[in-house]
């Protein structure tokens, strides 16, 4: 894939940020009394990767004026070596705007992972192009990949013409449009001709297109294949034969992947990817890994494969690299990875535990 060499930024990422609120010693929400809070949104996490390991990456977003929450986000992105900008939005009182909050069991054993999201009247809302200088961000500095998701775009009307107008300045100063399409039912009910018609759009604009296979068939419309058997086989022959569908309707894009999972128990997955590229595909064949928190490694699978595309690696060691950030992603309590270094997570590729001295 072919980058604007000459860009300032290697990720630009909107997103909308917020507040992750997890019980300790994996208890389930109901019975916890005490609580962790940690910085989040599934798009930055995406750009943790890269920005760990020493790439530029921008955040564009809202924040609250005058809020202790918004100075939080501000010194998190800080400490995760993100520049980010946006503007300061009045609160308008205590009925206002606020930054989104999810609260976040992660299971343990048995019991299954459980996520409460609770979005309303999160700043996130508001996101506007108007508010950015796209034409200094894109053109005058210029950007490699811009990352976004539809977890932004079905956020209400304005995000998803927010999210149109980046695709549409990006794609126009030579950045690569990745677009992890995320379908969330509660998103979209009501809204599916609108949403549907904004994310064919903006997969129009996109270079790298991301999802499983429901989310090609409903984000996009796209026919799904026959249904095979069950079980993680059947996933990967089911993704490859919706890849080819969708690269006949998105001729532009020039990569697309996945991440593959079965849960045997919350600290037990089999973890997997596949990657399309050139006309080929590339499949990191399910593995055993442990996982400490769930949340957060599909985005990570997402940064660490714009990582390798950013470094101009071939397509399966993108997809290595991108399988290897998501395993190491599930072993954070934070849902974004913080690698030491590349030689960290292609450790873990290698299924190297050792210690190291």
């Amino acid at each position: 894939m072919k980058l604007r060499e000459d860009a300032e930024w290697s990720l630009v990422i909107p997103t909308s940020m917020g507040i992750r609120i997890c019980p300790e010693d994996a208890q389930p929400v109901q019975t916890a009394n005490r609580f962790t809070m940690q910085v989040t949104s599934a798009e930055s996490n995406v750009g943790s990767i890269a920005s760990y390991l020493g790439q530029p990456v921008k955040i564009l977003t809202n924040f609250v004026q005058g809020s202790p929450i918004s100075l939080m986000i501000k010194s998190n992105l800080a400490s995760r070596f993100m520049d980010f900008e946006g503007p300061d939005l009045p609160q308008g009182g205590a009925w206002g705007y606020r930054h989104q909050f999810n609260i976040a069991d992660s299971g343990y054993g048995n019991r299954g992972a459980r996520v409460w999201n609770d979005r309303a009247g999160e700043v996130g809302l508001q996101l506007d192009a108007k508010d950015f200088d796209l034409e200094r961000i894109f053109g005058d500095e210029g950007a490699k990949i811009v990352h976004m998701s539809g977890l932004i775009a079905a956020l209400s009307p304005k995000t998803l013409q927010f999210c149109l107008d980046i695709a549409h300045a990006a794609k126009k100063h030579g950045a690569a449009v990745s677009f992890d399409l995320n379908f969330r039912a509660s998103f979209w009910k009501g809204r599916e001709e609108e949403l549907r018609a904004g994310f064919t759009e903006i997969a129009n604009n996109c270079s790298i297109l991301i999802g499983n296979e429901e989310d090609f068939q409903l984000a996009l419309g796209l026919e799904g294949p026959e249904a095979g058997g069950k079980g993680i086989g059947a996933k990967i022959e089911g993704f490859k034969a919706m890849i080819n569908t969708a690269h006949e309707r998105f001729p532009g894009v020039e990569v697309f992947a996945t991440t593959l999972r079965e849960v045997v128990n919350a600290n037990h997955h089999l973890w997997g990817a596949i990657l399309w590229a050139g006309g080929e595909f590339y499949v990191a064949e399910p593995r055993d890994i442990g996982v400490l928190d769930r949340i957060g490694g599909g985005d990570s699978t997402v940064g660490g494969i714009l990582y390798g595309l950013i470094k101009g690696w071939e397509p399966e060691k993108c997809l290595q690299f991108g399988w290897a950030s998501g395993a190491i992603t599930t072993t954070f309590l934070t849902d974004y990875a913080v690698p030491a270094d590349e030689e960290q997570i292609w450790s873990v590729w290698e299924g190297n535990a050792r210690i190291k001295r």
